[in-house]
């Protein structure tokens, strides 16, 4: 990663690693920082030994008592100083958020660097409602912290996913070791930066960059208390076998496959209006959205409209322009084979495809819309993570509800229909842990998570927080 006059920050090397309130040295495995837009080596970060992690664990475990014993209202101040830390980085995330993940900069500063200001506020916020022991009868409800938490970020959102268990954590008297991915090291370390300029003390955030060896050693240390994981399912299985098999508490932020639902009493302008709020959705962040509404639900006899409007909005959807490219080589390749597959299976490309023109540096893949999809088709149970949205045809509501809850997730989705009372009936039939009506927008204050296969526990705003405190009944 060069520097330059406008980002003096940057750094061509450094060691990940941040314990006990100090930048220390690493001397685990040398990972390269690749630009997804160039395909270009931009930095070089050093990840921590099993040792370097236990040393964070142990600081974590010192700051425990120390930080659990604080006034809720303390912490809370010690979280707003973190946050005007992260606005006065913003400029700086940004940058790191394009250099590593390749996003457009109007996504990295209006998502990427501003949503996680978002959730701290609303983080603040929600703590003064858990403040309080509740009375239940002749019983005291006391809420305490449950104690060092691992927590474990992925690659597509890495602030907003990280803050968005660090804050809850720390408001709650947790004290946190962070693994952020190895693909996004640079806004890690501008995390760290934030709460070494903040009033939160030391050793109660503490930063080990690593591969998956990192992780899993961090999950299965014994004076880890709770694992917080944002991943994939397949690895979010793991991690929960082997919380499971330590008796600690777990919440996993899983995969998705979520279904944007059009019922037949939309008139044509609002159906327009469903098409291009979902194809926005789902090529969002070049696709790589967990929540991402993948599926476009219609009924069958609308599809001519459908595919009308899927033309006229694709000149929103540019690769390169619009969208960013894919996080690496490796996850390029699988969306387009999972294209190519898709297409061989009789799938119509409406726009996009696996071999659409996109530019010849970095990774990327074009957005891509598919008709004559089957429902039980590997491209429309599969979570893709890339630009790819299917369009299902559906006989009535009826189908489009056993469609919609026809795979093995369940964290996110919509519902458009002229009757918002219409609507709410069919949302509360979608097996989904959130459901946006005619494209209403996101909260950062209400539970995030899923069922099934989509994880296991809720984040943000007060639920988040209740996430990471354990409560005590003391009878009087």
């Amino acid at each position: 990663m060069r520097a330059t006059d406008e980002t003096p920050w940057l750094q061509d090397s450094f060691d990940g690693r941040y314990s006990g309130g100090r930048w220390q040295s690493a001397s685990g495995t040398a990972h390269v920082v690749v630009d997804p837009r160039t395909a270009r080596a931009v930095a070089t970060v050093r990840a921590v030994s099993p040792e370097e992690v236990d040393d964070a664990v142990a600081a974590a475990v010192a700051a425990l008592p120390g930080w659990s014993a604080t006034a809720w209202e303390e912490r809370a101040g010690a979280l707003a100083s973190f946050q005007r830390a992260l606005e006065a980085r913003a400029e700086r995330i940004v940058a790191a958020i394009t250099l590593e993940l390749g996003a457009p900069e109007k996504i990295a500063r209006a998502i990427h660097a501003g949503l996680p200001v978002a959730v701290t506020a609303a983080t603040i916020e929600a703590a003064a409602a858990l403040a309080h022991p509740e009375e239940v009868g002749n019983s005291l409800i006391i809420r305490e912290p449950v104690g060092v938490v691992a927590a474990i970020t992925p690659w597509n959102y890495p602030v907003h996913q990280a803050v968005a268990k660090i804050a809850p954590a720390i408001v709650a008297g947790c004290t946190v070791v962070h693994k952020p991915s190895e693909l996004t090291p640079l806004s890690a370390r501008l995390i760290a930066e934030a709460v070494d300029a903040s009033d939160i003390p030391a050793g109660v955030y503490n930063l080990v960059v690593g591969a998956g060896e990192v992780g899993s050693h961090l999950v299965r240390h014994p004076d880890v208390d709770m694992v917080s994981f944002t991943g994939s399912t397949r690895v979010g299985r793991d991690v929960g076998a082997a919380a499971g098999r330590a008796v600690k508490r777990v919440a996993l932020e899983l995969g998705g496959k979520s279904a944007s639902i059009v019922l037949d009493d939309v008139d044509d302008e609002l159906l327009r209006t469903a098409v291009k709020v979902t194809m926005a959705n789902c090529f969002l962040n070049s696709g790589q959205t967990c929540t991402a509404w993948t599926r476009l639900l219609v009924p069958a006899h609308r599809l001519g409209t459908v595919e009308a409007a899927v033309a006229e909005f694709a000149v929103r959807h540019r690769a390169g322009e619009t969208l960013g490219p894919l996080v690496s080589e490796r996850q390029r390749e699988r969306v387009l084979g999972l294209l190519r597959e898709a297409v061989r299976d009789g799938a119509r490309v409406l726009v996009g495809g696996p071999d659409a023109e996109v530019p010849a540096e970095g990774f990327h893949v074009a957005p891509t819309v598919l008709a004559d999809v089957a429902p039980d088709a590997t491209i429309a149970r599969e979570e893709v993570f890339g630009p790819v949205l299917c369009v299902i045809a559906c006989a009535d509501e009826e189908d489009a509800v056993r469609i919609a809850n026809g795979t093995d997730y369940g964290l996110a989705g919509g519902v458009w229909s002229a009757s918002r009372e219409h609507a709410l009936a069919v949302a509360r039939r979608i097996r989904a842990g959130q459901i946006d009506i005619n494209g209403a927008a996101f909260n950062p204050r209400a539970p995030f998570g899923g069922v099934k296969a989509s994880g296991v526990g809720r984040e943000l705003g007060a639920h988040g927080i209740a996430e990471f405190l354990e409560p005590k009944a003391v009878q009087l």
